[in-house]
């Protein structure tokens, strides 16, 4: 279970770095074990530019290599109109938005199961213990004051 959620946890991260260097329609595909994909996950977005396909290249490299997680393969992005980044559980895939509807990796694994991601970014609710804390001392001035309701 542990591993499971560190990977969850990475790909959430390579998310964020996408986010934020406003990577287009970022996908997620939960590729199927026995679909005979070599990979766990496909982050998937579009950039409208080389350089901001680049930019966001660069983030994803940097946040994950922040977590210890190095990449396993890279491959285009001098060209910039699709880059790959792989990280052996999941991939990354950057687009132009030409190359992203010529490639249409979503038609091609439309049996992965395709998720939101914000299902990946939402944190797991812990229940937290209560912790019994001294009651303050209210001062004279700290409590409200009485009126009578007057008489008409």
């Amino acid at each position: 279970m542990k591993k499971k959620d560190d990977l969850k946890r990475q790909v959430s991260e390579a998310i964020l770095a996408c986010q934020d260097k406003q990577a287009e329609d970022v996908t997620v595909l939960e590729l199927e074990k026995d679909s005979g994909a070599f990979t766990d996950f496909f982050v998937m977005c579009s950039g409208t530019n080389p350089r901001q396909i680049q930019a966001i290249a660069d983030a994803v490299d940097e946040r994950l290599e922040a977590l210890g997680l190095r990449v396993t393969h890279a491959e285009g992005y001098k060209q910039a109109e699709w880059v790959l980044l792989d990280y052996v559980d999941f991939v990354v895939h950057i687009f132009s938005e030409k190359a992203r509807q010529f490639y249409d990796l979503e038609r091609l694994w439309k049996s992965a199961k395709r998720l939101e991601p914000a299902e990946l970014l939402a944190k797991p609710r812990t229940r937290r213990a209560v912790v019994a804390t001294p009651k303050t001392v209210k001062t004279a001035s700290a409590t409200p004051k009485k009126t009578r309701a007057k008489k008409a």
